[in-house]
């Protein structure tokens, strides 16, 4: 039997009637009436870089490791479909059993398996100064090690699909030309990299800034530095942050210029994110507080920031309320984007295409309210969160 979603197209607003069967999209058409409704159609959002979400944490080892499974859940609420759970610097046996936790949780539980279709390492081999280092423990930053990183791979029975590392260590490039070859996707972040490593870094293989901006020293020398650098390298795609705290709008505007369309959305929620407001315990920065506007930072400490604590359907609306970006455009910067790092010809709205679709809803503010969910062709019960 044969299911269909109608609404307009997120990418020109054309009504759109959507057939899904198995699973799968079994047809499209664009329909020759306007239609009752003001609902859009298209593509779940891919977040790359999920350190936690709604008082889970990826990274830190659970008594019970199927409670991780709320993650997925907790954020289909919002429109992501996939995300990349997102495991930072560590001691080498600390990530290799928050990995093995992950591919355990995969396996037993089916739902997450088609939400998690990758894992992303961020470190250790990033840089060990203070400013790029963000919240990184520092005792555990180290150069990059191919056969540590081999091992991890191996432990991650294939799911490590993004590293993010800094090029100003001796073997970088090596290090780089490795993962590449491997298919590993190479994301230059928490860096003091001179110009000439990131170049040599992207000549490498490297593909990608992450959450570009930040992970930062507070005061850089106004050229050379290493943000002019990425920003200026056509090869380098580049995630943001775009909860308002991170990155200033016209910073966001600024980025968008210069990138074009490999410029993607992240979120980089941490275990606070979802959760009221107040003050928490977090595995990284201690204690912290989380304000009712959402901004999270270090307790006592309003102007260091310890992580987002937002969700990619927060970002979307940061966006559109800002007038960053048209609905296409922030909506493909959470979805397309993304998956084409990965797959080049990704095209979410054609036949045979998983259906892996939301339904949502523009207010007067231009913010978008979710209103239906697809995954695997099955609609997912929503429970009315907040935008």
């Amino acid at each position: 039997m044969e299911n269909r979603l109608i609404g307009k197209s997120y990418l020109d607003g054309k009504p759109l009637e959507i057939g899904i069967s198995e699973g799968k999209i079994s047809s499209i058409s664009t329909l020759e009436t306007d239609l009752e409704n003001d609902f859009w159609i298209g593509p779940g959002f891919t977040d790359i870089q999920v350190n936690g979400y709604g008082g889970f944490d990826y990274n830190e080892l659970q008594t019970d490791f199927l409670t991780l499974g709320q993650i997925s859940r907790k954020l289909l609420q919002y429109g992501v479909i996939s995300h990349f759970p997102t495991i930072i610097t560590n001691s080498p046996d600390k990530i290799s059993g928050l990995i093995k936790q992950i591919v355990q949780l995969r396996k037993a539980d089916p739902l997450v398996k088609s939400c998690i279709p990758g894992i992303h390492i961020e470190g250790p081999f990033i840089s060990p100064e203070d400013g790029p280092r963000g919240a990184h423990f520092r005792e555990f930053v180290q150069a990059p090690d191919w056969n540590l990183f081999q091992k991890w791979m191996d432990e991650s029975e294939g799911l490590i699909r993004i590293i993010t590392l800094s090029p100003e260590w001796e073997g970088s490039i090596s290090f780089i030309e490795k993962c590449r070859d491997a298919g590993i996707l190479v994301s230059i972040g928490h860096t003091n990299a001179s110009h000439s490593q990131i170049i040599d870094a992207v000549k490498a293989g490297a593909r990608l800034s992450t959450h570009l901006g930040n992970g930062m020293h507070g005061t850089i020398a106004r050229h050379p530095n290493y943000l002019w650098s990425q920003l200026s390298e056509e090869n380098l795609s580049a995630t943001i942050i775009a909860d308002g705290f991170h990155l200033p709008a016209e910073v966001i505007q600024v980025f968008k210029k210069v990138k074009g369309k490999n410029l993607m959305l992240v979120s980089d929620s941490v275990a606070m994110a979802g959760l009221p407001s107040g003050d928490y315990d977090a595995s990284v920065g201690g204690k912290v507080t989380l304000t009712a506007d959402g901004k999270l930072h270090l307790h006592g400490n309003l102007n260091t920031l310890a992580g987002s604590a937002m969700n990619i359907l927060q970002g979307v609306n940061f966006l559109l309320k800002n007038n960053i970006a048209t609905l296409s455009e922030a909506w493909e910067m959470a979805s397309v984007r993304p998956n084409r790092l990965f797959f080049p010809t990704y095209n979410p709205l054609e036949i045979g295409a998983p259906a892996d679709l939301i339904q949502v809803v523009q207010q007067a503010d231009r913010s978008l309210e979710i209103l239906k969910i697809i995954k695997n062709g099955v609609e997912f019960s929503l429970r009315k969160p907040k935008k």
